[in-house]
């Protein structure tokens, strides 16, 4: 087989000196090259047009997603990279991003794994192939994730109302709701009165079904609300709702 030409990106010094002895000390490899951000990665790619890129989740310059922006840049420049993203973070949300646009050529593994050099150049082998590799404790917090969602109410929900609900949760009005989603009021009005329906919600004197419709929401599991737009999800602060009015009013300037 042709030697696999990996690139790495990592920002930790020691970790990025560690995993770039595990992939030299095999001969299978080579290490074209070494970034600590974002930028310095996309431009190692582009000199170097690796076999396998192995990133961080989070990275300069903003130290978030940065691995997850790398392997969905790649999918569409360079489809025949394969990607392996490390994370000390046992996150279904990380790895449903990463593979929301398929899984072939891509892996997430949990930095702890990364010590353990055959499984680290075992998943670099996987997807230079073309496969696609998970941490098993990764799979474990997904499984569980979805048993929760299988189990919830909200399951019931059709995605329309899926996305007034969010609506809701934010503290729209139903007129800022049609307005988002172009529909008529009558229709998110009919989408409401549905949903309240399907969530088995009855108004009473001490709580609206529009506040425990927000609650239900809020308190769902990560893989109901993903199915729903990111700009449509509720943002909490210290448990209280913000509306998206007021979030953009607090929004930095660009």
């Amino acid at each position: 087989m042709a030697t696999i030409r990996v690139a790495l990106a990592e920002d930790h010094v020691l970790l990025r000196e560690g995993i770039s002895r595990l992939v030299s000390s095999d001969d299978a490899f080579e290490l074209v090259g070494t970034a600590s951000d974002l930028p310095g990665l996309l431009a190692l790619i582009s000199q170097q047009n690796p076999d396998v890129v192995i990133t961080d989740i989070r990275m300069p310059p903003s130290g978030t997603n940065e691995g997850i922006q790398a392997a969905a840049a790649l999918r569409e420049s360079h489809p025949e990279i394969g990607v392996v993203v490390i994370s000390q973070y046992v996150s279904p949300h990380y790895a449903l991003k990463l593979f929301e646009h398929g899984s072939a050529g891509r892996a997430y593994l949990l930095k702890e794994r990364v010590g353990h050099r055959i499984q680290l150049l075992e998943a670099i082998r996987e997807v230079a192939a073309g496969g696609s590799v998970v941490d098993p404790k990764v799979v474990d917090v997904l499984v569980e994730a979805r048993m929760r969602a299988k189990n919830s109410l909200l399951s019931r929900l059709s995605t329309r109302e899926r996305e007034v609900l969010a609506g809701v949760a934010t503290g729209a009005s139903n007129a800022a709701i049609a307005e988002s989603l172009f529909l008529t009021k009558r229709a998110v009005e009919k989408n409401i009165n549905s949903l309240f329906a399907k969530l088995d919600l009855t108004d009473d004197k001490s709580t609206s079904r529009r506040v425990q419709a927000a609650l239900l929401f809020i308190a769902a599991p990560l893989v109901v609300q993903h199915q729903v737009p990111a700009e449509a999800r509720p943002t909490t602060t210290h448990g209280q709702v913000v509306p998206a009015a007021q979030r953009a009013e607090a929004a930095p300037a660009p």
